[in-house]
């Protein structure tokens, strides 16, 4: 299901650039930049903030956060369709490296990277 998914939102994406004939400019290096611009958009939301601000938004804040993660998610999704990456298998495999790298019983409430415990 969650393939059927991911593969619908890929087409509906694909779909509406090449409606508006922006396939042009969605080439790997573009998408990456524009991945990168959207991160930094939705980080200039939490610039200046304590750590309780940053988790106590406000209704208007969530959305226009909501708002820059889709962005992200979106950039994503049509970068994973134009390299034929599959970022659900991705993620399964990175959720098992990071599991061997960062073993429970080693790094419990530490900060530390793989490489310093």
């Amino acid at each position: 299901m969650k393939e059927s998914v991911l593969k619908e939102l890929q087409d509906t994406l694909l779909a509406f650039a090449r409606e508006r004939d922006w396939e042009q400019f969605h080439s790997p290096k573009n998408l990456v930049m524009a991945l990168s611009v959207e991160a930094s958009e939705l980080l200039e939301h939490f610039q200046w903030m304590t750590e309780a601000q940053s988790e106590s938004l406000s209704e208007e804040k969530r959305v226009e956060v909501g708002h820059e993660m889709a962005d992200i998610f979106i950039y994503l999704l049509r970068l994973s369709e134009r390299l034929d990456i599959n970022v659900l298998d991705m993620v399964e495999e990175k959720i098992k490296i990071n599991h061997d790298k960062y073993p429970a019983d080693k790094v419990r409430g530490s900060s530390k990277k793989y490489n310093e415990y």
